[in-house]
């Protein structure tokens, strides 16, 4: 199942659905899930109306609508310290409805944001022949340029993906971002979700002090659900050389 919350996403969506329509995986083998929400852009509306093209060639579409009453100030850019912990509270929020609301009897998750720009047709195919529950490839903002999702590190956030490029092929990591992530479905089902809070304040793997906490360690989102799924016994696993763009905007 590939999952995605959207928000302000109308000018994104023609892209976003022919990168999936490119995968090699069967597309009968592929559901899809989609959370709208605090849009005023006619993203929802854009939504609806693919309904019923995409529930003929994929295994099933899930569309909600959930709104949180969240937005940045205009101007401000979606990274601005002030307002890191606050957004990324909504969007674990949002990650975690559509989850629920999503998710059936499918064996794994793909969460792909709605704005990566580009990825590889057998990129699924390669994350799921690693073997591995939890994988993360290297989102870059141009392919063989700087990383783009800095959320997916280890070492205490001294290593990204940038600095482990031209090695191994599968690298452990701490905690890992959601621009593209691939995950055992069941791990969702035994209680691994987006910590929609600083989760992790006495893990062993946590930043200390988190960058984007004003009052201690602890990690939110996706790399909160890292430090969960660390704190289960669940490695995660990046894939440094295997490339994804997101336009860096």
């Amino acid at each position: 199942m590939i999952l995605t919350p959207v928000k302000q996403a109308a000018g994104h969506l023609d892209r976003y659905f022919s990168l999936i329509e490119r995968l090699d995986h069967p597309h009968d083998r592929l559901s899809i899930g989609l959370l709208e929400s605090d849009s005023s852009d006619g993203t929802f509306a854009a939504l609806e109306a693919r309904l019923a093209e995409l529930r003929e060639r994929f295994a099933a579409v899930t569309l909600v609508q959930r709104n949180f009453d969240f937005q940045m100030p205009p101007g401000t850019p979606r990274w601005a310290p002030p307002l890191q912990l606050s957004r990324r509270v909504v969007l674990a929020k949002s990650r975690n409805y559509l989850l629920f609301a999503a998710l059936a009897e499918e064996d794994w998750v793909l969460w792909i944001d709605v704005d990566v720009y580009d990825y590889a047709p057998d990129i699924l195919r390669r994350m799921l022949a690693t073997g591995k529950e939890i994988v993360h490839p290297h989102c870059v903002t141009e392919y063989g340029g700087q990383t783009f999702d800095w959320n997916a590190w280890r070492n205490f956030g001294r290593e990204r993906m940038d600095s482990l490029r031209g090695g191994p092929e599968l690298v452990r990591l701490d905690a890992v971002g959601g621009t593209m992530l691939l995950i055992k479905a069941d791990l969702h089902r035994y209680g691994l979700i987006f910590p929609p809070y600083l989760y992790g304040r006495e893990s062993r793997f946590a930043r200390n002090p988190s960058p984007f906490s004003p009052i201690g360690p602890g990690e939110v989102e996706t790399e909160g659900l890292g430090m969960m799924a660390k704190d289960m016994g669940i490695e995660l696993w990046g894939m440094p050389n295997l490339e994804i763009v997101h336009l860096n905007e």
